[in-house]
């Protein structure tokens, strides 16, 4: 009589699975890795973010001394965080694991101090955001500064129009949603916040861009905290309440 080793549980081979996809995440060469990461953990939830692996082991490659694994690792734990606050409107996440948490928020701050690329700069910044959890909107807010563009929404009641702001190397002004089909649409310039008006999350990522020494990004987010024009009825409305409004 032969026997044979039963078929591993579904549990065990997504746990197998999890251990692979993160040792092949944490050499730094493999890209799928980390997109298979995103898809499984954030996209379709196929494995399971309260694994005891996730964060400790995220937490682990954030405070190696490469930037190509920390740098993707502080991203997808912060993003993991703020879906789990949102799909269980709880923070048991944060609490189960608050010391991994803690780890990797010091090595978000610690990164974005030595980060010199603008745009590595901002996904830092919405890293600490989201592991810091007290907005959910540092998404929409941070491709706006990197894209140089929100599509956003007039907040007229009466849904009037939905316009493009421009923030970046093409200028800073709103424009209809076909801007970039005619050199005849008419565009508006933005309205900059004055820097010492800033108040809250505009004030504090203002100042801190200045002091880490991106001097761009501090100038594009007095144009994210400030006013756009409406190109259908002319409306001036705040950028960063629309921005708001669209991740609600």
């Amino acid at each position: 009589m032969t026997t044979t080793s039963p078929p591993p549980r579904a549990d065990d081979a997504d746990s197998d699975r999890l251990k692979a996809l993160l040792r092949r995440a944490a050499t730094g060469r493999d890209g799928q890795a980390w997109s298979d990461l995103w898809t499984e953990l954030y996209h379709n939830g196929s494995l399971e973010v309260a694994d005891p692996l996730v964060l400790p082991t995220l937490a682990d490659m954030a405070e190696t001394d490469r930037a190509d694994v920390a740098a993707p690792a502080l991203h997808l734990a912060g993003a993991l965080l703020v879906r789990a606050d949102m799909r269980y409107e709880t923070r048991n996440l944060r609490h189960r694991y608050a010391p991994d948490v803690a780890r990797l928020l010091d090595a978000a701050n610690r990164w974005r101090q030595a980060t010199a690329d603008p745009d590595d700069y901002c996904h830092l910044v919405e890293a600490v955001l989201n592991l810091e959890g007290e907005i959910h909107w540092a998404e929409d807010l941070i491709w706006g500064l990197v894209g140089e563009e929100y599509e956003l929404e007039c907040p007229d009641p009466d849904g009037c129009a939905t316009l493009w702001v421009i923030l970046g190397e093409r200028g800073f002004f709103s424009a209809g949603e076909d801007y970039g089909l005619s050199d005849d649409v008419q565009t508006f310039p933005l309205h900059p916040a004055a820097p010492h008006t800033l108040e809250g999350l505009g004030r504090r990522l203002h100042d801190l861009a200045l002091a880490d020494g991106h001097e761009k990004v501090a100038r594009t987010l007095t144009y994210a905290f400030g006013e756009a024009t409406c190109p259908e009825c002319r409306r001036r409305f705040s950028v960063i309440e629309q921005v708001m409004a669209r991740a609600t």
